[in-house]
């Protein structure tokens, strides 16, 4: 079995187990159907906003015992403090998925790779790799790519007639075709890797198809990499292989790869769509955001009132700490809600509306805290600084095809967000 082949089964076997162990074996929503909502309870909205039992435990409880199942002891961080106490300590926790595994009883071999899921010595050496790749610097050649596939998809939305799915035909486009260009993904390849990328997230059919574009993605990548020690280009891989050789291998270069497909892709999609959801449905907005009128400020107040990923990356605690009024016991398993913690009180005033002149004690942590902070933070803002007033100008009587009741939003997902959104472009 090859290297590629191997990375697919071994990821294919860990989802897997945690896809049986979770959902009972069957679709993707089986198991959830199962759990009480109190385990969900972070991962619950009312519309865009969290829903208003999360407003309840971050008042009265910001540090709780969850009910989770195989007799594990976790808890849920929701206030702002909290939240940052944990994920800025660089040896109170472990991201390792292992530890994690062995929590929930599952068995793996080998781990899955990437950022998310390693601790420091392995995080520290990988993400100094990655870091200069992510600098405003070296991120200024994509800005031009960005600007045309922006273009494009609105081009194509204005062809195609008066209305569009702004989820399919605009959010979701515009970052996997922008990770294509920072990966270095031949030109040819692209519409074959956007299908991927859709695939992986598309639950629609169950758990299987998804995991089976996970392995196929893992494949390509890392058909890539064995291309690319050949022929290092521009793009992302190519710059790590000419920088670093054989101090970093296939599958640490496979695993990079694939967090920042995963990382960047539906995170920056979701963005995408609910923040035009805003700009289509709050006039004021809209029209700030159409004159240029503090376009980065907007940005931010939207990330921070959308918070679409929901909660960080599950820690286990090394050793016992006190968070706020709690003690945690090491092997305590810890989850942060990141969208409680946007919506806490070093916010600001009203911090469940949108107010793009909010004065915040703290920034926001839509991108996570500490050491565990996306790395492509700045690539996504980019990304939405020039996507969201070009539509709103391309298409400033844009509105939703249906009314905000019939939106299926998504029920319980770490990446909040829409499976479609219908639009009457207004031309």
């Amino acid at each position: 079995m090859g290297m590629t082949s191997l990375v697919s089964a071994v990821r294919s076997q860990v989802l897997g187990l945690v896809a049986r162990r979770f959902n009972g074996g069957a679709g993707p929503y089986a198991g959830l159907s199962l759990l009480p909502d109190k385990i969900l309870l972070p991962l619950h909205r009312t519309g865009l906003d969290p829903v208003p039992e999360m407003d309840q435990r971050l008042a009265e409880q910001p540090v709780s015992r969850m009910p989770l199942p195989f007799g594990m002891r976790a808890w849920l961080v929701a206030g702002y403090e909290p939240v940052r106490q944990v994920l800025g300590s660089v040896d109170g926790y472990s991201n390792d998925f292992g530890k994690f595994a062995g929590r929930v009883g599952i068995n793996v071999a080998v781990e899955p790779g990437g950022l998310g899921f390693a601790d420091p010595p392995v995080h520290t050496r990988l993400r100094k790799m990655l870091t200069p790749e992510f600098t405003m610097r070296r991120l200024a050649r994509l800005q031009p790519r960005i600007e045309a596939i922006v273009g494009g998809r609105l081009d194509a939305m204005a062809q195609a007639g008066g209305t569009a799915d702004l989820w399919h035909d605009f959010a979701l486009p515009i970052p996997a075709l922008t990770i294509c260009e920072l990966l270095g993904v031949p030109y040819a390849d692209r519409d074959y890797f956007q299908k991927l990328s859709t695939a992986r997230f598309d639950l629609a059919e169950g758990g299987g198809p998804a995991l089976d574009a996970v392995g196929e993605s893992l494949d390509y990548l890392g058909g890539l990499i064995e291309q690319q020690r050949r022929e290092p280009g521009d793009g992302l891989l190519g710059s790590l292989i000419r920088a670093h050789g054989s101090d970093i291998d296939d599958r640490e270069l496979a695993g990079l790869a694939d967090g920042v497909l995963t990382g960047g892709l539906e995170t920056s999609a979701s963005m995408l769509a609910l923040g035009a959801l805003l700009l289509m449905t709050d006039e004021s907005l809209g029209a700030r955001m159409r004159a240029g009128d503090g376009v980065d400020r907007m940005v931010e107040e939207l990330l921070r009132y959308l918070t679409v990923v929901q909660v960080a990356f599950p820690r286990v605690a090394v050793r016992d700490v006190r968070v706020g009024d709690a003690d945690i016991r090491a092997g305590d398993v810890v989850i942060c809600s990141l969208s409680g913690a946007d919506r806490d009180s070093p916010m600001g005033v009203r911090p469940h509306r949108v107010d793009p002149d909010r004065a915040a004690a703290r920034s926001h942590m839509a991108f996570g805290y500490g050491i565990h902070r996306c790395i492509g933070a700045e690539l996504a803002r980019m990304e939405l600084r020039t996507a969201y007033p070009a539509l709103v100008r391309r298409f400033p009587a844009m509105r939703p095809a249906v009314p905000p009741a019939e939106l299926n939003f998504r029920r319980a997902s770490i990446v909040f967000g829409l499976d479609a959104l219908p639009v009457e472009l207004g031309e």
